[in-house]
């Protein structure tokens, strides 16, 4: 069941115990005042149908919790005391006066707040944040240019410009190699196995500690020869297919799995077909490769970077537009970037109305699909032309200086969402709650940027009135 909020309320009727003074130049009280609370419960509600029931959390709740969070990296666990702890984030989360005689909520609930505001419903509330500032700085350039008129002809025309790229947001996890990755894995199938086992009977035997010895024995050789890791590696293969065999048995004998146990199993017979495939075949690659016991639809994102050419994590394309940042596209699978390009500057069309005048992008998306694409559209796509440059072909250097100047602005989001908005190390465990905290990354860029706009226009209105700036 959901109940609707009334609103955002002003800071004068948030209540305030005897000599607290809140200011309005706070930054979460601004922020509270650039978010359409409304609008967003709306469709929050529809994941409600339950008339029945508890009170579900409000949306302001929930949302200004996972920002909070977003923001200054709060474990669960420190959230709900933050908020309960501080009057400005309790008014950015909605509450009509400062309580702190409770946590707000349990911290096991912030869980349920990443699985419920999927990546699509973020996508939307992103979507909703910058169109009410957009429709903001409408109505004050309209009022500020009253006796410029509009030229009505040109709104089938292509403009604006669209920058695509594409990174990769690395999950917490250890650095995979072979040899641990299957002694975890073994280690897993031996509390299967103890699992299964009733007292009374006869317990397979597997071999524990002797393998636990082969591994630690590996483990602790500074620089192990190639001799040494493939003959640790086969060692725990064998220790391995063997547990998978005593569950398999144990299995057909009519035992049944326990649930959190049903999906690990599968994992890590994955990971022994995967691993034996590629000892025998002395490779160090395979398709759809798992890295990680524990989140297993992790895959080796290869970037070709210094600091690391491989990352493990999901890969993803934003679009910048007039400084507004969007999630085009995500995924755990290594994918081209270049295949995405059709469909996000479609996107483009669908919100604006009318296709890009340029896009600036990487190399990689200048396949001859795309550039035929562009062409289609009277869209410029950036960059220098495929296969041998022409004797005869004119290059305007000073323009393509420009455009690669201007890519820069997606590079800075990048920089901007994983050092400050949580993009740089994703922690949280669940397949559907990482992609959650990537939306949220994103989220949180573009109410940096209206923070950013509106002191920039504050600063302006001061200039104007002469205000004394002492730095």
């Amino acid at each position: 069941m959901y109940k609707f909020d009334n609103g955002q309320i002003s800071l004068e009727d948030f209540g305030q115990p005897v000599g607290m003074n809140l200011k309005n130049s706070n930054r979460w009280v601004k922020r509270a005042q650039m978010i359409p609370w409304l609008e967003i419960e709306k469709k929050y509600a529809k994941l409600f149908s339950n008339k029945k029931g508890n009170v579900a959390k409000s949306l302001r709740l929930g949302l200004g919790a996972r920002i909070i969070q977003a923001e200054y990296g709060y474990s669960d666990a420190e959230i709900p005391l933050q908020i309960q702890e501080n009057p400005y984030l309790q008014y950015f989360c909605g509450y009509k006066a400062f309580d702190d005689s409770k946590p707000p909520f349990d911290p096991s609930m912030m869980v349920y707040f990443r699985k419920r505001l999927t990546p699509e419903i973020i996508g939307e509330i992103n979507e909703m944040i910058i169109s009410a500032e957009q429709a903001k700085l409408e109505k004050e350039k309209e009022e500020s240019q009253k006796d410029e008129s509009d030229d009505s002809d040109d709104i089938d025309k292509n403009s604006g410009t669209m920058i695509v790229d594409a990174t990769c947001a690395p999950s917490q996890i250890s650095f995979p190699q072979d040899i641990s990755l299957l002694n975890k894995a073994r280690e897993c199938s031996e509390k299967i196995i103890d699992e299964l086992h009733v007292k009374g009977e006869q317990k397979p035997r597997t071999y524990r500690k002797k393998a636990h010895k082969d591994y630690t024995s590996y483990a602790r050789i500074r620089k192990p020869k190639a001799k040494q890791t493939r003959k640790a590696i086969g060692n725990q293969l064998g220790y391995l297919k063997m547990n998978i065999g005593h569950i398999e048995k144990m299995l057909a004998g009519g035992k049944t799995f326990p649930a959190k146990f049903e999906e690990k199993f599968s994992t890590i017979q994955t990971i022994y077909t995967q691993q034996k495939e590629m000892y025998d075949n002395r490779t160090h690659s395979v398709k759809d490769r798992i890295v990680s016991l524990s989140q297993p639809w992790i895959r080796p994102i290869v970037r070709g970077k210094a600091k690391a050419k491989v990352e493990f994590g999901v890969k993803l394309d934003i679009s910048v537009c007039e400084g507004w940042t969007r999630l085009e596209r995500h995924s755990f699978d290594a994918y081209n970037e270049s295949t995405g390009l059709k469909d996000m500057i479609e996107q483009y069309k669908e919100r604006t109305g009318h296709y890009p005048e340029r896009v600036l992008v990487d190399k990689i998306y200048r396949t001859r699909e795309n550039l035929k694409y562009c062409k289609q559209h009277k869209t410029r796509l950036s960059g220098p032309a495929l296969g041998r440059p022409k004797k005869d072909a004119e290059v305007d250097k000073k323009q393509n200086y420009i455009d690669e100047c201007e890519r820069v602005e997606v590079e800075r989001k990048f920089s901007l969402a994983k050092r400050k908005c949580g993009m740089g190390m994703i922690v949280t465990r669940l397949k559907e709650t990482t992609c959650h905290s990537i939306a949220m990354s994103v989220l949180l860029l573009n109410l940096r940027r209206i923070e950013k706009l509106r002191a920039e226009i504050l600063l302006l209105f001061a200039c104007s009135l002469k205000f004394g700036f002492v730095q």
